[in-house]
């Protein structure tokens, strides 16, 4: 069984009256790819900070590398690099000499920059200052930093966030890269849930500071399952057909569509529709978006 890098139980955070963080649990074992969704302030970014001991928490406990103890908590700290929030970069400063001070703040010497930065596409930048720098660019650098001190566990805040589709593209094949060439853990958060699908391999939904489901890749694609899209000029006298031809896994959306989730025969539905004197406008097989299985289960 793969090792426990990361245990989260029952972690509390509140700021005065407000409860940031409400009771929560999670474990993210080694090799894993871990997205953590949720809406902005559901409290992504508060997690991240509570495992980095950037803040602390109201109760429960955080276990790095085996450890929950003061002493082992900051021992497996320095196992990981981080990226939380706004990336710590220089402006004035090249990459190059970013990576150096992130290479003398984390003790080590600055032997691997150039590969580091050849492998972040950023191998070319030379003296340019990173305040001349595209998004991509700086997101690149951010995460080259991380890697510095040869982490175990890579933390990174809405990395995609704001970038073009090439800079997405760019992001997520770096983070798969990483995972499978170096073996690396990942924790990563997104708002972004179909973005998120194509790296991530195990989910956590947080939303109002509460992880409302965990769940593989192979669980969310069978969860974001196929449907029969129908859109009719009246969807309660549809329903009446939909009960006639015992069908019963549907639901309504609004007064002209609904969302038929067993295996029917289309031809036959749309005849029988018809003779029952309903308008259809359409009727034909789709898939469930991620992003649309998310809002079901938050507004839920």
């Amino acid at each position: 069984m793969p090792e426990t890098i990361l245990k989260i139980q029952d972690v509390v955070k509140t700021y005065g009256q407000r409860t940031v963080i409400d009771h929560v649990s999670l474990e993210i074992k080694r090799g894993m790819i871990y997205g953590l969704i949720g809406e902005n302030g559901a409290g992504k970014s508060t997690i991240m900070r509570l495992i980095m001991g950037l803040t602390h928490y109201d109760s429960g406990e955080i276990t790095l590398f085996g450890q929950h103890d003061p002493a082992g908590l900051r021992a497996g700290r320095r196992k990981i690099g981080q990226s939380i929030e706004t990336p710590a970069l220089y402006p004035e400063l090249s990459a190059y000499r970013n990576m150096a001070v992130q290479a003398a703040n984390a003790g080590v010497g600055e032997q691997e920059i150039p590969d580091l930065l050849d492998q972040m596409g950023l191998a070319d930048t030379g003296k340019k200052k990173v305040k001349n720098f595209s998004l991509g660019m700086r997101q690149r650098l951010a995460i080259a930093q991380t890697l510095i001190s040869h982490p175990e566990l890579l933390i990174l805040d809405e990395p995609i966030n704001g970038l073009d589709p090439a800079g997405i593209i760019e992001i997520r094949n770096i983070i798969q890269k990483l995972a499978t060439e170096r073996g690396m853990t990942v924790l990563i958060s997104s708002h972004i849930l179909d973005e998120l699908s194509q790296v991530a391999t195990d989910y956590g939904i947080l939303h109002h500071g509460q992880l409302i489901q965990e769940l593989s890749k192979d669980q969310l694609q069978e969860k974001s399952r196929r449907y029969i899209d129908l859109e009719v000029a009246d969807t309660q006298r549809a329903v009446v057909v939909l009960d006639q031809a015992q069908i019963r896994d549907y639901s309504v959306i609004d007064d002209r569509h609904l969302q038929i989730f067993t295996v029917v025969d289309i031809p036959q539905l749309n005849r029988q529709l018809v003779a029952a004197g309903i308008d259809v406008y359409r009727i034909g097989m789709t898939n469930q978006k991620l992003e649309d299985y998310f809002m079901s289960i938050t507004e839920g």
